[in-house]
């Protein structure tokens, strides 16, 4: 048995089902998620109701980086094996990254105005986490002004989506290695385990398998759509040139 084939084979029959199993699973988990967070989440004795907004905010800056890298490892590929394919997930993943950074950012600011008394303060993580927004919205307006096949542009992109990336750790150290305004890890404590009680946990949880089903979702959508404006142009091509001969 060619188990390399098999295996692809295997792969390419869990892919193919995600039209079928990521639509409802995310919509029932979404659906979740607002109600744990919403009803059955416990009111914060300190924050208050605003602090409901971390059930949205903590999971979409995690699934960041689940986008970004998606979008890293794309574009290695890309680099490695000019396979334009890979092109098209690396810009389906900026694209959802780039919305979960905003969302991110937003959901802080809100959180952030009656705790830290101001919408924006240049935080570390706050700062590091804009600088990643801004190099990946470069990166998508960059990769946008040339076509879908455009190889050289592709591979440029690919590079700067590489570098871009390296941000990553800096965001997820920045609590660590500097004095920041933004607080310490909430979900689990090396030393000390969680550091929410049991129902803000499930719910965060939730959050997270929700979030991650909705990323998921979005990058596939995204990705067949962007392999389909290749396939569209490459064909306009093709015509083109039986055209002119």
């Amino acid at each position: 048995m060619n188990v390399p084939r098999a295996l692809t084979a295997a792969v390419h029959g869990v892919y193919g089902l995600r039209w079928l199993v990521l639509p409802p699973a995310t919509a029932i988990a979404m659906f979740a998620l607002l109600v744990g967070a919403v009803i059955a989440a416990p009111r914060e004795i300190v924050e208050g109701e605003v602090q409901r907004l971390m059930y949205i905010h903590v999971p979409s800056a995690l699934m960041t980086y689940l986008a970004f890298g998606i979008t890293f490892v794309s574009s290695l590929i890309v680099l490695w094996k000019r396979d334009m394919r890979w092109d098209a997930a690396a810009r389906a993943s900026a694209t959802v990254g780039v919305i979960f950074t905003a969302i991110t950012l937003a959901t802080g600011a809100i959180w952030g105005k009656p705790i830290w008394g101001v919408y924006w303060a240049w935080d570390a993580r706050l700062t590091t986490t804009l600088v990643l927004f801004l190099i990946f919205s470069a990166y998508l307006l960059a990769r946008a002004v040339a076509g879908p096949n455009d190889e050289q542009v592709a591979r440029y992109a690919a590079v700067f989506a590489v570098i871009g990336a390296l941000d990553i750790p800096l965001i997820h150290m920045s609590v660590s290695w500097w004095r920041t305004l933004h607080p310490q890890p909430i979900v689990f404590r090396p030393l000390d385990g969680p550091a929410l009680p049991d129902e803000m946990l499930l719910v965060l949880m939730i959050g997270f398998g929700a979030i991650f089903l909705l990323v998921l979702w979005m990058t596939s959508l995204l990705t067949d759509a962007e392999r389909l404006a290749q396939r569209t142009e490459a064909l306009r091509a093709r015509l083109d040139r039986e055209d002119r001969g």
